[in-house]
């Protein structure tokens, strides 16, 4: 390769320079904390795996997404993580193997072999939030509301919060007995918002009471008034239908009353992961922005292939794409120029002013103190009247 190529990155891979990674790492850090407030321990997990432990669970769908090679110790395939949700799931389920509810947070570099709908980037900081062991519409709200939060303490402005129910759906269709193809097909149609379809694959089902819900499934998107609207038209729809249906008005209600400004949309066919999400689903989404900046769901069914399926809800985001879309701005301290010297005491004085939190910049062999502007240095550490004393830089 000539050596003029060699400073070009893949294409979606990117470096971050100095002043964008300074905003990251200050979300990084209050978003940690933030998570840690509300009881959520931080995980690390590893960036390569066994190729069958990235793609079990919930993990199937990230199989085209998923960097792949051979370990040359083993010569078993390995992946880079395409999603840590799968890696959190199997420390619940396997190496913690905690009884009650436990609640996990992580924040860590993801690659995708191929970038999102709507986006260029394939290397991703995915940071994000799980709750196990609990299967009410409690730990869904919870995680909802701590998503809003990281929104809220990013400063991403306009956020209004799309939610769905796949149990809705997969109740229904259980019901109406629809083969496997003709089920794919509805799906299909559903997701297109395509009426006329979805009401003549419907009417092929037996049951004309179930064909008429999964028919209004098409219409039932909204504010908050469609989960009236959808009572009346779900009313003797199978259990698991209406238990969905009271879980979204409880969530409903809670959000309206915690975040009032914040927009609420259903829409319940709408099937966001519906091969990976077991109960609620859910997305962020801001003004002039074609795909979500936070997303998140029930899985209740994601740590079976490890050993022990338990309850599960969560949320994940990219955290560089949540930075580049909302406000957060770091405050350097200006820092102070020490000279390239050897005399007593010099050492020990740069090393008790860093303890104190200064920023301390230490000249080079041939730098002088006119130098020190382009460092962000606004003092100078001089030896004068026998001591080391800081004063102000005037050029």
């Amino acid at each position: 390769m000539p050596t003029v190529d060699r400073w070009l990155l893949p294409d979606g891979i990117e470096e971050v320079l100095p002043d964008e990674a300074a905003r990251i790492e200050t979300a990084r850090r209050t978003l940690l904390d933030l998570f840690a407030c509300w009881g959520y321990d931080l995980v690390i997990t590893p960036h390569i795996e066994y190729l069958e432990s990235l793609l079990t669970g919930a993990g199937h769908d990230l199989e085209l997404q998923t960097f792949k090679m051979t370990d040359q110790l083993s010569g078993r395939m390995l992946g880079l993580r395409a999603d840590i949700t799968p890696q959190v799931a199997r420390i619940d389920a396997h190496t913690l193997g905690a009884v009650g509810p436990s609640r996990l947070c992580y924040c860590g570099s993801v690659l995708h072999t191929r970038p999102r709908p709507l986006s260029t980037a394939r290397s991703l900081i995915q940071l994000g939030a799980e709750l196990y062991g609990n299967a009410s519409c409690a730990s869904d709200i919870e995680i909802m509301s701590l998503m809003l939060e990281t929104l809220s303490a990013c400063q991403v402005d306009g956020v209004h919060l799309d939610i769905g129910h796949v149990g809705i759906y997969r109740g229904l269709v259980q019901a109406a007995g629809l083969d496997e193809i003709t089920e794919k097909l509805l799906f299909d149609a559903l997701q297109r918002k395509a009426v006329d379809e979805v009401r003549a694959l419907t009417s092929t089902i037996g049951e004309s009471s179930i064909a008429s819900m999964l028919s209004s499934l098409a219409g039932l998107s909204g504010s908050i008034e469609v989960l009236e609207q959808a009572h009346a038209l779900l009313d003797g729809a199978p259990e698991s239908v209406m238990a969905a249906l009271d879980d979204l008005a409880e969530i409903a209600q809670t959000l309206s009353r915690r975040y009032p400004s914040v927009p609420l949309y259903f829409d319940l066919g709408e099937l966001r992961g519906y091969h990976y999400h077991t109960g609620v689903a859910f997305a962020a989404y801001v003004p002039g922005v074609g795909q979500s900046i936070a997303q998140g769901g029930r899985y209740d069914d994601i740590g079976k292939d490890f050993g022990r399926s338990r309850p599960a809800t969560g949320f994940s985001t990219d955290l560089r794409f949540l930075v580049e879309r909302g406000q957060v701005k770091t405050v350097c301290p200006a820092g102070i120029w020490a000279p390239y010297a050897a005399e007593a005491g010099l050492h020990e004085q740069i090393m008790a002013l860093r303890e104190k939190g200064e920023r301390v910049i230490m000249a080079l062999p041939g730098q002088l103190d006119s130098d020190a502007t382009e460092y962000g240095c606004d003092r100078v550490l001089r030896y004068e009247r026998g001591s080391w004393q800081i004063s102000k830089l005037n050029f």
